[in-house]
C-alpha cells in the first residue's frame, strides 16, 4: 500500500537527472522488510559460537523494541542506539571475530533479499548516472559484498557505514566513527561525494525509521522526496510516518509499484 501526500507529485514534477541525487537507508528500505539486517547475518552464517549468538540476541531483544518506538524522546533513543551500537560492536571484539569469518558470511549472505524491482531500480540509476549515497547503520562489509553478490556494486554507489576494522585478522573496531540508526545526520560525506552531488539540489531520500529523515541536511529536507517503508508496528507509527515523510510504503512495496507511481523513479 502506498500513502502519498496532497502535493508531492506536483513539487517534483520540474525534477530531471541531472538535478537529483539518492539518500537511501539500506536495511529493510532497498531490502525487504522482513529480511534481516546486516548485523544479523553473522548469527545466520552458521560460522559463529552460540555465546555471541546469545548475547547477540539479548541486546537485539531489548534495544530493537526501542529503536522502532517513534513516541521515545529523540535525545533519549540517541543515547540509547549509541550504547547498542557500541555493545555489539564489543561482541565482535569479545569473541575475537576473524576477518575470515566476516568474508566467508559476506560471500553467502542468505538472510536479505532485494525488494522487488529493487535490483532494477538501482540498474537505471546507474544507466542515468544519478549519484546513490548509502547511509547504513549496518556493517558496511556485508552491504558492500551483497551489492557484489547481486551484480549491483555500481561506480554512481557510495557506502557510509560501519566498516569492521581488522588487527592481525582480527576484529578490533570499525574504520570510523559508529554510525547508528538516530546519528545518520551527523555523517560527514567524503570530499569527492560531496563534489559530485553539490550541483544536485534535489534528493530523493529512503528509509525505513522516520530517524532517516535526517540523513538530508535540515535546510534541505523541504526539497527532497521523501519516501518512508514501514513495516514493523504499522498502527502505532504510521501518523509520524505520514508527518514525516511525502510517500509513505507498507506491506514490503516493491519499487516496481513505487516506480509505477512516482515517474521520476523509472524514467529511462
Amino acid at each position: 500500500m502506498i500513502f502519498i501526500k496532497e502535493g508531492t507529485l506536483e513539487k517534483i514534477k520540474d525534477w530531471n537527472d541531472n538535478s537529483i541525487h539518492i539518500i537511501t537507508d539500506f536495511d529493510r528500505t532497498l531490502t525487504t522488510g522482513n529480511s534481516e539486517s546486516s548485523w544479523g547475518i553473522l548469527s545466520n552464517s552458521g560460522l559463529v559460537t552460540k555465546e555471541y549468538m546469545d548475547e547477540r540476541q539479548k541486546l537485539y531483544d531489548y534495544y530493537r523494541p526501542i529503536e522502532i518506538d517513534e513516541e521515545m524522546d529523540y535525545k533519549v533513543k540517541n543515547k540509547l542506539m549509541t550504547e547498542w551500537w557500541n555493545k555489539h560492536i564489543g561482541l565482535l571484539i569479545k569473541y575475537k571475530m576473524s576477518e575470515e569469518i566476516i568474508n566467508k558470511a559476506a560471500t553467502d549472505i542468505k538472510v536479505m533479499k532485494f525488494r522487488k524491482g529493487a535490483k532494477e531500480f538501482l540498474k537505471n540509476m546507474k544507466d542515468r548516472n544519478i549519484p546513490i549515497i548509502i547511509i547504513s547503520a549496518g556493517i558496511g562489509n556485508f552491504v558492500k559484498q551483497f551489492l557484489i553478490n547481486n551484480q549491483c556494486d555500481y561506480d554512481n554507489i557510495f557506502i557510509i557505514s560501519n566498516f569492521i576494522k581488522f588487527e592481525n585478522g582480527i576484529a578490533s573496531g570499525i574504520m570510523e566513527n559508529v554510525t547508528h540508526s538516530l546519528n545518520k545526520n551527523e555523517v560527514s560525506l567524503p570530499k569527492n561525494v560531496s563534489k559530485l552531488i553539490e550541483n544536485r539540489p534535489n534528493i530523493i531520500l529512503l528509509g525505513d525509521n522516520v530517524s532517516d529523515v535526517r540523513m538530508a541536511k535540515e535546510e534541505d529536507r523541504n526539497q527532497a522526496l521523501k519516501i518512508g517503508f514501514l513495516e514493523e508496528k504499522i498502527k502505532e507509527n504510521k501518523k509520524h510516518f505520514e508527518d514525516n515523510f511525502d510517500i509513505v510504503c507498507t506491506d514490503n512495496t516493491g519499487y516496481d509499484e513505487l516506480s509505477s507511481k512516482i515517474l521520476i523513479l523509472n524514467r529511462k
